[in-house]
């Protein structure tokens, strides 16, 4: 029998699609008890959120996180900035490579780890050009095509 452990992932699906990825981290996250909740349930987004840092510290901006349904008057907000834990080495790398020109932090994927912990994997990330876009699509596309001639 299982441990009973079913793996919550919750994936931005446009960030590779819209940028082109550096280096990526795992980060840590401060959760409140309704939003921890809430996330184990699958109810989360990352479609429009970022990273940015304040005074030092590592924020996430644009994640949505449901409001858990079973509590009341004592809820969270859905849009609130979160905190990223990351070791001291990590923030100052970081840092130095976001002021770069046209590097911007971006959240990859939600998870919570074997031991219960909720995580966030973020990638340093560099915007893609619209023929960029075009030929990832024609090489996705050429490859599918591929697949399905050798299946055959």
């Amino acid at each position: 029998m299982g441990t009973g452990y079913t793996p919550i992932v919750i994936r931005n699906k446009k960030a590779t699609f819209l940028f082109e990825l550096m280096e990526t981290f795992t980060a840590g996250i401060v959760l409140t008890g309704t939003e921890i909740k809430s996330i184990r349930m699958g109810k989360a987004s990352l479609v429009e959120a970022y990273c940015y840092f304040v005074n030092g510290d590592l924020w996430i901006k644009g994640m949505h996180v449901a409001e858990y349904w079973w509590a009341n008057r004592f809820n969270h907000d859905p849009n609130r900035e979160r905190k990223l834990l990351l070791n001291k080495k990590e923030l100052i790398k970081l840092k130095k490579k976001s002021q770069e020109k046209g590097l911007t932090i971006i959240p990859l994927k939600l998870f919570i780890n074997e031991k219960g912990y909720c995580k966030v994997d973020i990638a340093l990330a560099k915007g893609k050009k619209v023929f960029d876009k075009r030929e990832d699509l024609k090489s996705k596309d050429s490859k599918r095509e591929m697949d399905r001639a050798m299946k055959q």
